[in-house]
């Protein structure tokens, strides 16, 4: 599995409590962007409408600058393939308090793009900086362990 896009913010903002693998629909100059890491997640969010996932917010700028679409939008809402059931499950998770579906990150398998969706629960402040400590305790450790 090769990844294409990672949501590095997202890990920083939430709390990641499980992870769905979802397809998108795409064209094919959006395949080829995606593929030559040109694809952004930064500020993208999952929305469920009608029944239906939608990747809302991500940047898929075009392949080729010169070769662009009539009407093509960067940051159009895509598609997203999952289970009816899996669906019915994030729109209850949704609906709870607190709880949100952000895109983690864009990724290879079986030649198809993947969608790893997280469903998160936002960090407050006090909890980022939690995170950080333990961050730079754990760098430090690994710093003292490598002058031995």
């Amino acid at each position: 599995m090769t990844d294409f896009t990672r949501n590095a913010k997202a890990l920083h903002d939430y709390d990641v409590l499980e992870t769905i693998e979802a397809g998108v629909v795409l064209r094919g100059y959006e395949v080829k962007s995606i593929k030559s890491g040109r694809a952004q997640l930064k500020g993208a969010y999952v929305r469920i409408i009608d029944g239906t996932a939608w990747l809302v917010s991500a940047s898929i700028p075009p392949y080729q600058t010169g070769n662009i679409p009539e009407g093509y939008q960067e940051r159009a809402d895509r598609k997203l393939l999952i289970s009816k059931r899996q669906v019915s499950t994030l729109l209850g998770l949704q609906q709870a308090h607190g709880i949100t579906l952000i895109p983690l990150r864009l990724y290879e398998k079986k030649g198809l793009v993947k969608l790893e969706i997280g469903v998160a629960r936002g960090k407050k402040k006090y909890d980022k900086r939690e995170t950080l400590k333990k961050k730079d305790v754990a760098r430090s450790r690994m710093r003292g362990m490598s002058e031995e």
